[in-house]
């Protein structure tokens, strides 16, 4: 390659839970660059699942990581020419596009759902993505899905 990688950009921690996966998932919550509004929204949604799962054990932003674990996909498809035809072709995903995916489709998910404030609508997404439901949770199933079907182009892989 011609130019140089650029620099990874460090991500600094959050004020409450001091996390750097929290400030991640707030920086693809936040639109328009109102990252105060989006923490809000964050952490009273935490609120939230802490309220309506009480008698769980793990801490509500435990269960937030559980629910992102439970989304998270482990294979994508990817388009790939050989030939003049075009075959999908199953490939792992790194480390940390797995964790973008999973959170942009947690926030993805939780914006279609029905639900009075934003807040509400995440809380919600997290309790099902927790207890393997939901629409984020069936994105990754048909992720998979998709990859075991081409399975047989793997050998494709570049």
């Amino acid at each position: 390659m011609r130019k140089a990688k650029p620099k990874k950009r460090i991500v600094l921690p959050d004020p409450v839970f001091n996390d750097v996966k929290v400030t991640k998932f707030v920086n693809h919550l936040m639109y328009d660059g109102k990252k105060s509004t989006s923490y809000t929204i964050f952490y009273s949604a935490l609120e939230t699942v802490k309220a309506k799962l009480p008698n769980e054990a793990l801490s509500s932003l435990e269960i937030w990581k559980k629910a992102l674990e439970n989304i998270t996909p482990n294979v994508e498809v990817k388009s790939r020419r050989v030939g003049g035809s075009t075959f999908q072709v199953p490939t792992e995903i790194r480390p940390d596009r797995k964790e973008s995916i999973c959170m942009k489709n947690m926030i993805l998910y939780s914006r279609k759902r029905g639900g009075k404030t934003m807040a509400d609508k995440l809380a919600a997404e997290i309790i099902d993505a927790f207890n393997n439901q939901g629409g984020s949770y069936k994105r990754k199933e048909d992720m998979h899905r998709m990859a075991e079907a081409n399975r047989a182009f793997a050998h494709f892989r570049f």
